[in-house]
């Protein structure tokens, strides 16, 4: 019996002990965005670098550059310099982290890529979206449900013309309206809610009789389609919608008619699971292997989306 007790007695010194270690271990790591803070979807990828800090004890330095690629850049080099065990970003532009993304293999800190994928930068691993797929599937969607065809065209509004996510979703849509004679027109909206609106508005209302379907190309602009339609007077369904979906504005437009189907992206996942990738590869495991993320809903399994993002679940 007394043997037993000091066993047990020792596995409890050992638990202890190694607790201390792993407590002591703790390390930083930086998150690096291209969104804006005042973009509702980032908000959720924010929550989730924030929650796997919390679960796992390290520290995360966040930022947000709002499609500043300088500043971007910047932000990816100080945290090479201050020794970051692990980087997770976005890419603002396709190719814009080529430089920094080998200055932090050359100084051997993991860097993943999330959100938006850029296969020319010698990333460690990449979790998100398919951005050519989800594009691709969306004009899909509107040319199988018979909601547009051939000579039509689809106003495609983004929040910043040229961006990676945008380059790479138009890449998407044109190898599915290109064949079929489909035309479209991307048209900026900027970052701004309040200025989205109103070019929303200027444009529907100049275009409204040639504009067939729409395409929202980021989660701002799929965000404002139900205010656009009531100024314009556009009633539910009257003009199909497809795009993004990462915010309850979207999710409730999907469950009251305003669009047909939106895009969840996995937000809090895709940075919890970018993070874990970094610990790993910090910890001497490299990925070898990407996560992809996303479905896209429609109308019966919004509010399966609409509670995640109201915290219902």
């Amino acid at each position: 019996m007394k043997k037993a007790i000091k066993l047990l007695l020792a596995g409890a010194a050992m638990i202890v002990t190694v607790s201390g270690a792993l407590a002591q271990e703790a390390r930083t790591f930086y998150w690096v965005s291209h969104g804006s803070p005042a973009d509702p979807v980032w908000t959720y990828f924010l929550a989730g670098a924030e929650q796997w800090a919390t679960d796992t004890g390290n520290k995360v330095n966040t930022s947000f550059h709002s499609g500043d690629v300088p500043s971007h850049q910047e932000a990816v080099r100080a945290a090479i310099a201050a020794g970051a065990a692990g980087i997770v970003t976005s890419s603002p532009d396709p190719g814009s982290l080529v430089e920094v993304v080998s200055e932090a293999n050359a100084a051997g800190i993991p860097i993943i890529n999330m959100n938006t994928s850029d296969p020319t930068a010698n990333f460690d691993a990449y979790v998100g979206g398919d951005n050519v797929v989800f594009g691709r599937a969306w004009a899909q969607y509107l040319v199988d449900k018979k909601l547009v065809k051939a000579g039509d065209f689809v106003w495609m509004p983004v929040e910043v013309p040229g961006a990676t996510y945008g380059v790479q979703e138009e890449e998407g849509i044109k190898s599915v309206f290109g064949p079929l004679g489909i035309t479209y027109e991307v048209t900026e909206a900027t970052l701004d809610q309040g200025e989205i609106i109103t070019r929303m508005t200027d444009y529907m209302t100049a275009n409204r009789t040639k504009i067939k379907a729409v395409i929202g190309m980021g989660d701002l602009v799929m965000g404002s389609i139900k205010r656009v339609f009531d100024q314009v007077g556009i009633k539910p369904g009257e003009v199909p919608v497809v795009g993004w979906g990462n915010s309850t504005d979207t999710t409730q437009e999907v469950l009251t008619g305003y669009v047909n189907a939106a895009q969840w992206q996995d937000p809090q996942a895709t940075s919890y699971v970018a993070l874990s990738l970094a610990a790993m590869a910090a910890s001497g495991i490299p990925p070898g292997f990407n996560v992809i993320t996303g479905a896209l809903y429609e109308k019966d399994t919004a509010k399966v989306y609409d509670d995640i993002l109201s915290g219902k679940k």
